[in-house]
């Protein structure tokens, strides 16, 4: 068979027959036989790749987000390549920077607030780009994602009617989407009239259980600890069931403790936890449809915002505040 006969078929494997496909890759693995990608995309103008940027892969938060990417991109012939901007925005624009510099298809990004260099590159690309996880008011390209600070009014505001006036706010590194659920809180705090300020504790570490554990620590350490915890999501939620329980306070007892995504735990934890359900399975796997609609067919109208929406869960773990004496 003929080089350009190879060729054609790795590229498009649907234009050879069946037979020859399965000679072509037979050789292929007793070769060993590994394309040039260079090679390919400057003789097709297309790397056949999309860039995902996330802020951590440590947070199983982005797990769904990324396997609803992979099963999209994947059976359109699209290799996601996943970069981690550690929550830092100027790394997040070395990460833009590098993917366009791979030829990248298109871009999709969790968050909508960048470097001012950075969204000049995404606004200049001439990419299809996904903003996602938060609603933006001015999207580079498509947005995807839900109202965190109505989310975190919704949640705190829960929490007051259940009675509770003294409701902590717990968190560590505040970031872009962190920042807009704190904003939530505060406002719903001042509308009831308490206070917005005195029981937020941050630290300026990675979320986790571990670190959930560290912050009701420094609750303690400051006083009494308030009859209600609001946790930036269920892995700080998860460590403040244990340390509450650790120093003798029973949930929702003496403590109701509220997370934010709704992770496959939460259900299972004792007592169950209370939390708000995100979509981020669904998130993924909308970025990636829209992105592989707008690379095949680039010149039709798409939809510039999705809103993916989100649900309160009460569970065992929230209750109505009690006298204490």
């Amino acid at each position: 068979m003929s080089a350009i006969t190879v060729s054609r078929a790795l590229r498009n494997p649907d234009t050879v027959s069946a037979k020859l496909r399965n000679s072509i890759d037979t050789a292929i693995s007793t070769l060993g036989y590994v394309p040039n990608l260079a090679a390919s995309r400057l003789a097709s103008a297309r790397s056949h790749s999309v860039g995902v940027i996330v802020p951590t892969l440590y947070n199983v938060i982005f797990a769904e987000y990324l396997q609803a990417i992979h099963e999209v991109l994947l059976p359109a012939r699209l290799q996601p390549l996943v970069v981690n901007s550690r929550y830092s925005a100027e790394a997040e624009e070395v990460a833009i920077r590098t993917l366009l510099g791979q030829r990248v298809e298109a871009i999709i990004i969790v968050g909508t607030e960048h470097t001012p260099a950075a969204r000049r590159l995404l606004e200049t690309a001439h990419i299809p780009v996904v903003e996602t996880f938060a609603r933006s008011a001015n999207p580079i390209g498509m947005n995807i994602g839900f109202k965190l600070d109505q989310a975190g009014i919704d949640a705190t505001r829960y929490l007051i009617e259940l009675g509770h006036k003294e409701i902590g706010f717990l968190v560590g590194a505040i970031d872009e989407r962190a920042s807009h659920r704190l904003d939530g809180y505060r406002l719903a705090m001042k509308e009831a009239g308490l206070d917005p300020v005195r029981h937020v504790v941050t630290m300026p570490e990675l979320n986790s259980v571990g670190l959930g554990v560290a912050l009701v620590e420094e609750v303690a350490k400051r006083g009494t600890v308030p009859s209600a915890l609001f946790c930036i999501d269920d892995n700080v939620a998860l460590g403040a069931l244990h340390a509450l329980r650790s120093r003798g306070l029973t949930v929702p007892g003496d403590v109701s403790v509220l997370g934010f995504h709704d992770l496959d735990f939460a259900a299972c934890t004792v007592p169950a936890l209370s939390t708000v359900a995100t979509n981020r399975y669904k998130t993924g796997a909308l970025a990636a449809e829209m992105t592989v609609k707008a690379l095949n067919s680039p010149g039709s109208k798409r939809r510039k915002w999705h809103d993916v929406g989100y649900r309160l869960v009460p569970r065992a773990s929230t209750g109505p505040a009690r006298a204490r004496v």
